[in-house]
């Protein structure tokens, strides 16, 4: 069973409780439908501009996790009712974050959760030593 820590931006920290995200991390559904298996180590909000992201993930790699996904919200918006690349997330810079947290803790990292947008392929950035892929 995969261990997975998640990273939340700090702007939507007070609109959303995780519901949706926790929810298909259970039932391994939408972002986390690579896995067999997962369960939940811990959850971090990132601040901007996202320089504690890397400490804020050796935590979770410290408590266990032993893959960190960061929520659909990061870099997808709310559209008429459904989620969209194009609009954008809370974090403009959401790559290189997730590129520098790869690099410095070795742990794969995964980009989305819940609210997939439509034709989106989970993004993943693996262990070290394996390649960046859509």
């Amino acid at each position: 069973m995969r261990k997975i820590g998640i990273i939340r931006c700090e702007k939507n920290m007070d609109k959303c409780p995780l519901t949706n995200c926790l929810r298909c991390l259970r039932e391994g559904k939408e972002g986390f439908s690579i896995y067999e298996a997962c369960n939940l180590t811990g959850v971090f909000a990132c601040h901007c501009p996202g320089d504690k992201a890397v400490d804020l993930a050796k935590i979770l790699k410290a408590k266990g996790a032993e893959a960190i996904h960061f929520c659909t919200c990061t870099f997808a918006g709310k559209s008429e009712g459904s989620w969209v690349q194009e609009k954008g997330g809370f974090c403009a810079d959401i790559d290189d974050i997730i590129e520098q947290v790869n690099a410095e803790t070795g742990l794969p990292c995964v980009k989305g959760t819940a609210h997939l947008p439509t034709g989106y392929t989970v993004e993943t950035w693996a262990a070290l030593g394996e390649s960046h892929g859509g």
